[in-house]
C-alpha cells in the first residue's frame, strides 16, 4: 500500500511538472531543498553529522550553511530531473578540452576503460554529455525497489546504456564491456551492497567497493576519474587518468587502487562541498 501511494503520488507530480518550464522547475526543486533542510529531520541530522566529521575545524554556523546549501542543490537536482522525466532536453555540459583530449585518447588505445564517477552535481547529465560526444559508455546501475520506476529510471539516462547489478547475466556483460574497448561508467562513492574495503574517504576509512578496482587490473583497462568539477563561470566535466602500472592483480593490488580512486575522488567533493550527497549514510 504504501508503494503504490508513493506511485500514484509520483504520477501526479510528474503530470504537473509538465507545466513549467525547466528554469522553475530548478528554483521550485531549491525551494523544496530549503523546505526539506527544516523538515526533513533525519536527513538533515545525517547531513550534519558527515558535514562534522569531514569539516571539524569549522564553526557550527558554517558547517549548517553548507548543509542547507547543499539541500538546495539536491532540490534543484531534483528539479532538472523533472525535466528529463517530461522528456525535454537541458543544455549540454561543457567539458574541459583537457578531460576530452584524456579521454579519446584512453578509448584508441582499445583497452578498455573504466570510468569512476561520483554523485557530484547532476551525474545524470554527466553520463549524457559524455555519449552526447561519441564515447562508447556504458554504466553500472542498481535497479530500483518499485518496478514501475525502473522505466522512468530509462527515461532520465536516455541515451546511456546501463547495465542493473542484478539482471541476469550482468557480471558476464560488464567484463565484456572492457574487453571490446568500451567504457564502463562505475559511481563508488556511497556505500553499497557490495564487497567492499575499509580505505579513507574524505579523510575517514569507509566501507569502498572494491569491484572497480578489480576489473580494472585483471582486464588491464585504464582507469579515470571523471566528475563536475567547479569552473570559473560553471562546473565543467574533468577529467584525471589513475596509475595501475604499478599494481598486480590481487588484494593488495585492489585495495591500492582502490584507495587512489577515493583519494582523487574526495579532492573532488572537497572542491565542490555542496554539491554531493551528504545526507546518505556513508560511513
Amino acid at each position: 500500500m504504501k508503494n503504490d501511494a508513493v506511485w500514484t503520488a509520483a504520477r501526479a507530480s510528474l503530470l504537473l511538472t509538465r507545466l513549467a518550464s525547466p528554469a522553475r522547475l530548478r528554483a521550485f526543486g531549491r525551494a523544496l531543498g530549503g523546505a526539506a533542510f527544516h523538515l526533513a529531520r533525519t536527513p538533515r541530522r545525517v547531513a550534519e553529522e558527515n558535514v562534522a566529521r569531514v569539516f571539524p575545524h569549522w564553526d557550527a554556523a558554517r558547517r549548517r550553511a553548507l548543509v542547507r546549501e547543499n539541500f538546495r542543490q539536491l532540490g534543484e537536482l531534483l528539479g532538472e530531473v523533472a525535466t528529463l522525466l517530461s522528456e525535454r532536453t537541458l543544455a549540454p555540459l561543457p567539458f574541459d578540452p583537457d578531460a576530452e583530449a584524456l579521454l579519446d585518447a584512453m578509448v584508441a588505445e582499445g583497452r578498455g576503460v573504466l570510468l569512476v564517477s561520483a554523485h557530484l552535481g547532476n551525474w545524470e547529465r554527466v553520463a549524457h554529455a559524455l555519449v552526447g560526444r561519441g564515447l562508447p559508455l556504458t554504466t553500472i546501475a542498481r535497479e530500483s525497489y518499485d518496478p514501475r520506476f525502473l522505466a522512468w529510471y530509462t527515461r532520465v539516462r536516455g541515451p546511456v546504456d546501463v547495465i542493473y547489478r542484478g539482471s541476469a547475466g550482468a557480471s558476464t556483460r560488464i567484463v565484456r564491456v572492457l574487453r571490446r574497448g568500451r567504457v564502463l561508467g562505475v559511481p563508488m562513492d556511497l556505500r553499497s551492497r557490495v564487497p567492499s574495503t575499509d580505505v579513507a574517504f574524505l579523510g575517514h576509512p569507509a566501507p569502498t567497493p572494491v569491484g572497480p578496482a578489480r576489473l580494472a587490473l585483471r582486464t588491464g583497462a585504464k582507469v579515470v576519474v571523471v566528475t563536475l568539477s567547479p569552473g570559473r563561470d560553471a562546473a565543467r566535466i574533468t577529467a584525471t587518468a589513475i596509475e595501475t602500472g604499478d599494481l598486480g592483480p590481487g588484494p593488495v593490488g585492489e585495495r591500492a587502487l582502490t584507495e587512489r580512486l577515493n583519494q582523487e575522488l574526495s579532492a573532488r567533493i572537497l572542491r565542490m562541498p555542496e554539491a554531493w550527497l551528504w545526507p546518505h549514510e556513508r560511513w
